[in-house]
């Protein structure tokens, strides 16, 4: 049952369900990621093992939603004396995840060690609701 409720999170968008139905979990193009509260702070794990962060990752938040695209290309040869062969791999990969109201774009950082993206984002602190308190009552 919870694998069916983690399609309908209230913070996805109903275009992200259908992208979901149509490429699954795992898709083709959908990167792997990993999302728990830290604290107060959002962390967001991306898996992008054998990337360039600097060259081949995007980062970018724009209305609410945290968007992680990457491309991969690699290419490899071997030669011989009477051969040769080929072979590439390559594409393009994109997630997207709703961030939580409030959340600062200014405050998100991003960082990569070991073929693994980490985005953290604070969540905005929550007043707390004045729940009911006694008034004392003076006789005058």
């Amino acid at each position: 049952m919870t694998d069916l409720m983690r399609w309908f999170d209230t913070r996805r968008s109903p275009m992200d369900v259908i992208e979901r139905l149509f490429e699954g979990d795992m898709g083709s193009s959908a990167i792997r990621v990993e999302e728990m509260m830290d604290g107060n702070t959002l962390v967001v794990r991306a898996e992008l093992p054998g990337i360039d962060p600097e060259k081949d990752v995007d980062v970018t938040v724009a209305d609410g939603v945290l968007s992680i695209k990457a491309e991969r290309q690699e290419k490899q040869e071997q030669k011989g004396k009477d051969s040769y062969r080929s072979e590439f791999r390559y594409g393009s990969f994109m997630r997207r995840i709703p961030l939580p109201s409030g959340v600062q774009q200014g405050d998100i950082t991003a960082s990569y060690k070991d073929g693994l993206l980490e985005v953290r984002a604070p969540m905005p602190a929550q007043e707390q609701e004045a729940g009911a308190s006694k008034i004392p009552i003076s006789r005058g």
